[in-house]
């Protein structure tokens, strides 16, 4: 990404802002304000510096989220492509037997496939049959999703400097290659306390979730920071996102990656 035209002073004041919200655990105002008419490419330059301050802390990258994948929310935001955010180790809470509501300020779930690399993605074309020769495997997934920004108070710049309203996220264990299934078929259907909140399938996700990993791949190589092997990618939402207050039991069905589930922490004792 060129840093042309990149005022410094604005984006230490925006993510400032944002670390605010995360030190004290009370959502902010949008950031919008301040980064003006910088558009997407100022955003990104805040999430970068949110990476970077983390990064000085010992915090270590796995992967990337893919945001925005839905032409409806895309319609919303006024964008026309998607958006990306860093996943953090610490972000992966797959096994844990209560999801930590207190490292969240306003979560919503969503259902996703998430792509786990064997290959780097840093040269060639980039193709659709290069993406597919470096998927090692697919697991379902859950994205806990939060803002920072008070009441989803967001544009696509509010959601972009906040790392792509990146929160936490959970993988299941059953693993399947690109020869068992493909994206573009999947079906899905999340539960909140066994209730019916949101259906999909991987059309939802730019037409298959394969074309959300090339056009991550192809952004990432061209912010010069190009997908690894062994990173884990979440391709985006297959159907509606879902509110997650503290004690709520969230499961989703993909088909046929099978179940993922995530038992949030009661605001108590949490």
């Amino acid at each position: 990404m060129s840093t042309a035209n990149i005022d410094a002073t604005i984006v230490a004041i925006a993510a400032d802002r944002i670390t605010d919200a995360l030190r004290t655990g009370q959502p902010v105002e949008p950031v919008r304000t301040l980064l003006g008419g910088g558009g997407i490419a100022l955003a990104y330059a805040v999430q970068e510096e949110l990476t970077r301050r983390r990064l000085a802390t010992g915090a270590v990258v796995v992967g990337r989220k893919i945001g925005l994948t839905s032409p409806a929310v895309q319609q919303q935001l006024g964008v026309d492509q998607p958006d990306f955010g860093v996943l953090f180790a610490d972000m992966d809470v797959s096994g844990v037997v209560e999801v930590p509501s207190r490292r969240l300020l306003q979560p919503k779930a969503e259902a996703e496939i998430a792509f786990v690399l064997k290959h780097d993605l840093a040269e060639g074309d980039l193709d659709d049959a290069q993406i597919r020769a470096a998927v090692d495997y697919a697991v379902a997934a859950l994205e806990i999703v939060d803002s920072r920004i008070a009441d989803w108070d967001i544009t696509i710049t509010d959601t972009v400097a906040d790392n792509a309203s990146s929160g936490l996220f959970v993988l299941a264990d059953e693993q399947l290659t690109l020869a068992d299934f493909e994206p573009a078929e999947v079906t899905m259907r999340m539960y909140a306390d066994d209730v019916l909140v949101s259906e999909g399938n991987g059309a939802a996700c730019l037409g298959d979730p394969l074309n959300a990993l090339v056009w991550l791949a192809r952004t990432a190589r061209e912010f010069g920071n190009p997908l690894q092997a062994g990173q884990i990618v979440l391709s985006g939402a297959l159907g509606p996102m879902a509110p997650t207050p503290p004690g709520t039991r969230i499961r989703a069905e993909i088909g046929p990656l099978g179940s993922v589930l995530a038992n949030f922490s009661p605001k108590e004792g949490q």
